[in-house]
């Protein structure tokens, strides 16, 4: 079985680790040679692929093709790629081009009553600004006047997107499935870093049981909308007790998958194959097992550990993947003997959420301790 992954960055390296974990072979492709995705499979190519005329040849061989990029005439280079070679395509154009415009999105939520933050100019400060076509936490500003919101949007070019900026913990949820036959595997915890980019991912949720059940149903709702098939991610935010939907992505999201894997066994990749080769939907695996997983970024520079958002791994080059990592289960890293410099993607789990955060300390004490750190130990709980 052999899986072609177009992009090698984070999308890129979700993939091609849960592939491998799959016991596929992987071949990464990407217009640049020292994206991170390149170190994390037995084949890397180098190839724009906007230029579909050498697609076909490159992907002769592929039992599946699954996109993990979000340029619009390279996934339409890749769509048609796949449609002449009779490829299976792992990817939703029709609700992609929903979901990847934040206006689509908001204005279709408000039509159906989709519960989101309240839209400017009907809301008070603060207020988030974010581009409407950017992924994540790009571009991102929190404003704390009216004045600054309307000269913001005044002085500004192309399309943003302006709502309420509501505190609270950050929950995700992937939808699996096709034409109202879905498919959702568990609720994870996002924590946050002070840009607003995902930091760490924990399993299983602290999320309430009730309020799990209507965040599921929140994200039904929303794939049978979008007419979804394939995969799509859910993100949403918890403020008194009520959830609000921050933003959908229909595409293969980062991090969230590999916490999932590693706390219920469920693997998005293999099961994106079944869906797109073989048509089969797959079994709900038994959540009441659920292992305790801290999904984590680090970064060791001039002598100081820091914890930051998921950019420090956009741009650490090619990563590999390092089992028992300083007493992690394993690590996604560029860490090399004698680099001063690196990064980490830590994975430690437990029999539960609270043995996972036990063992999660002592692997950051293990690794301050053998490179002579220093930094203070972030927090991961429920509202950070």
């Amino acid at each position: 079985m052999l899986v072609a992954v177009a992009g090698g960055n984070l999308q890129g390296v979700e993939i091609a680790y849960l592939a491998r974990k799959a016991g596929w072979d992987v071949l990464v492709v990407d217009k640049n040679a020292n994206v991170p995705a390149s170190g994390m499979c037995p084949w890397f190519v180098q190839q724009d692929l906007c230029e579909e005329k050498h697609l076909g040849a490159l992907f002769a061989k592929v039992d599946l093709l699954i996109p993990a990029l979000e340029n619009d005439a390279a996934l339409a280079a890749l769509a048609r790629c796949a449609l002449s070679n009779d490829i299976p395509f792992a990817f939703d154009p029709a609700a992609y081009n929903i979901s990847s415009s934040k206006q689509a999105s908001d204005d279709l939520f408000a039509r159906s009553g989709i519960p989101v933050p309240r839209a400017w100019p009907y809301c008070p400060p603060p207020v988030i600004v974010k581009p409407s076509r950017a992924s994540g936490s790009e571009d991102i500003t929190i404003f704390n006047d009216r004045a600054s919101v309307d000269d913001f949007l005044k002085q500004t070019n192309g399309e943003w997107v302006a709502q309420a900026y509501v505190e609270g913990p950050t929950y995700s949820l992937e939808v699996l499935g096709r034409h109202g036959d879905y498919f959702l595997p568990q609720v994870t915890d996002l924590h946050m870093d002070e840009q607003y980019d995902c930091r760490a991912v924990t399993a299983p949720s602290l999320l309430p049981a009730e309020q799990v059940a209507a965040f599921e149903k929140i994200s039904l709702e929303i794939a049978r909308l979008v007419d979804l098939n394939g995969l799509m991610d859910v993100e949403v935010v918890e403020n008194n007790g009520a959830l609000r939907v921050l933003e959908i992505d229909a595409r293969f999201p980062s991090q969230t998958p590999t916490a999932v894997y590693h706390s219920i066994g469920f693997n998005m990749v293999e099961a994106l194959g079944e869906l797109f080769m073989h048509g089969h939907m797959p079994s709900a695996p038994d959540q009441g097992r659920a292992r305790g997983v801290v999904y984590e970024h680090i970064r060791v520079s001039g002598g100081v550990l820091r914890f930051a958002g998921e950019h420090i791994i956009s741009n650490a080059g090619p990563l590999r993947r390092v089992p028992d990592f300083y007493g992690a289960d394993e690590a996604i890293t560029n860490c090399t003997e004698g680099r001063a410099d690196w990064v980490a993607t830590l994975i430690v789990t437990g029999k539960d959420r609270q043995a996972a955060m036990d063992k999660r300390k002592q692997v950051l004490e293990t690794i301050k301790h053998s490179f002579g750190l220093t930094g203070e130990f972030a927090a991961v709980n429920n509202s950070s």
